[in-house]
Formats: structure tokens, sequence, C-alpha cells
């Protein structure tokens, strides 16, 4: 059931541009101490569309997420094989620092978490001033551009000054994408960004999605089926640590070639 080869998606991919691989994963496995939580996973993802990871609790989803910028490096004990590539570039190569690769993936959490004690404006910026932006004009720009990519800039254009934690939950979390986006990364990681928010944010949040793709890659892990199924162009299904099936989303929720995909995606198990 592990994938040892990369996974693909089909002829039946929809146009995505000329750079068609984003990432590019082969024999990925992630060790916690002596728990071998990913097992040998292999796959392309898509650049500029959206690719879902779903799967039960504990199958190994966030992790993966967050070894796609070494976020999970973090964690005592932990430690890979494989290897990832972003757009051809090996991310885990000895000379490549792990806050340059955060720089070109951006992470977005399941629960929003702004800078309590910063303001509005000053939660978008914060990345690029800790990479050592001073121009006034160019952290007011961002913040626009970022803010409006975030769909955000008509509710809070007249109070960027006020604290973050102001903001509405659902507010809070585009906030967040928005301080992700202010850095220009590549690459989104999202895991379970609108979890924690009622229907009217959630909807939201995937409505930013399908407009940022445009111009970003973006993982998203969920455990939404009805998310996965509205928003992604692909979607791969993870189970034990181990990838199951990857494919073009329809083709997953409609015609899986695994018993075990078709079982999850309809709710049999999980």
């Amino acid at each position: 059931m592990a994938n040892t080869g990369t996974t693909t998606p089909t002829a039946s991919t929809p146009s995505i541009g000329a750079n068609a691989t984003a990432l590019s994963i082969h024999n990925l496995s992630v060790y916690f101490g002596g728990n071998h939580v990913l097992k040998a996973i292999s796959i392309d993802v898509a650049a500029k569309a959206v690719t879902a990871i779903i799967g039960p609790s504990g199958c190994g989803k966030s992790t993966f997420l967050r070894a796609l910028n070494r976020m999970h490096e973090l964690v005592p004990e932990a430690r890979m094989t494989g290897e990832i590539r972003l757009f051809g570039d090996d991310i885990y190569a000895p000379s490549v620092q792990p806050v340059l690769v955060r720089r070109r993936v951006g992470m977005v959490f399941q629960k929003s978490n702004p800078f309590p004690t910063m303001s509005i404006a000053e939660n978008v910026t914060v990345g690029l001033r800790l990479n050592g932006a001073r121009d006034r004009r160019l952290l007011a720009e961002r913040t626009e551009q970022s803010l409006r990519m975030a769909a955000l800039w008509d509710e809070v254009k007249d109070r960027l000054n006020a604290p973050a934690i102001s903001l509405s939950g659902g507010q809070q979390q585009r906030l967040c994408i928005a301080r992700a986006l202010a850095v220009q990364p590549e690459v989104l990681l999202m895991d379970e960004p609108a979890s924690a928010l009622d229907p009217l944010a959630t909807a939201k949040i995937e409505d930013l999605i399908l407009e940022l793709k445009k111009d970003y890659t973006i993982v998203i892990v969920t455990h939404n089926m009805q998310q996965a199924a509205r928003i992604s162009d692909f979607t791969a299904f993870f189970y034990l640590g181990e990838l199951v099936e990857y494919g073009v989303t329809k083709k997953i929720f409609t015609s899986p070639e695994k018993k075990q995909t078709e079982d999850y995606v309809t709710g049999r198990f999980g």
C-alpha cells in the first residue's frame, strides 16, 4: 500500500500552466524518535492548484504538511529520509537554511494565531520586518496588497492600528493568511484553516483559497470531505502514515481505485 514511486496526476489533470510541478516528494519518511509517522511517501504537487490531504486523525497529514517547509524539525527527535524538491531545489540540502525554506513555503495553522500585542498592520508585516525591511512605503504597500489578497482590506482599512485580537475569528484567520502572503511565498500550506470557524467564515476562507490558487500553489489538510471536494483540484488520501491514493479530486470522490479510499470518502470509516 505504501507508494515507493512518484505518483503523478493523470491525463485528466486540469490545465495549470507551464510550471506543472511545484513540489516533488520522493520516498519521504518521517520519524519522531522511534515512531515511524510517514512511510515512503512519493507525490508530485501541481503548481497553481489546490491539493487536499485527507485521512483519519493520526494518519500523518499534518506531519506531511510540516515536512514541506521543515516545520517538523522544531519537534525534538524528529528526523526524515527521502527528498523534497521545491521547483527543482532540494529543500533539505545541507546548504539550505530552514528559515529560507519557510520564506518560500508559507504556513497557516488550524487555530488563528495573530500576535496579540501587535496591531493589524504590524501582524501583516512582521515577517518582512524580521527579514530587515524598514522602508515605510514598502511596508504600507505590502500591507494593503496582502490584506486585499486575503479579502480583508475593506473590512480593516480604517483601523489598521487596532489590536489584531479585536478581529473576529474568521477575520483573524484571514489576517494570518495575509501575514503568510506578505513575504511573497511560492507555496501556501494550510492545516485545517477553517475547522474552528462558523459556516459563513468558512465560506469566505474557501472563496479566498479558490482566488489565491491563480497565483499560488496551495496544499490543505482537511477533515471535511465536502470542503475537499469543493475547493481542491487534487486529493491525496493518507492512512496510517502511508499514501493510499492520489489523483484528480473528482475521480477520488466518484470512482477511486482503492476500496479503502472509497470507504473513507463515503463515510464507512474514519
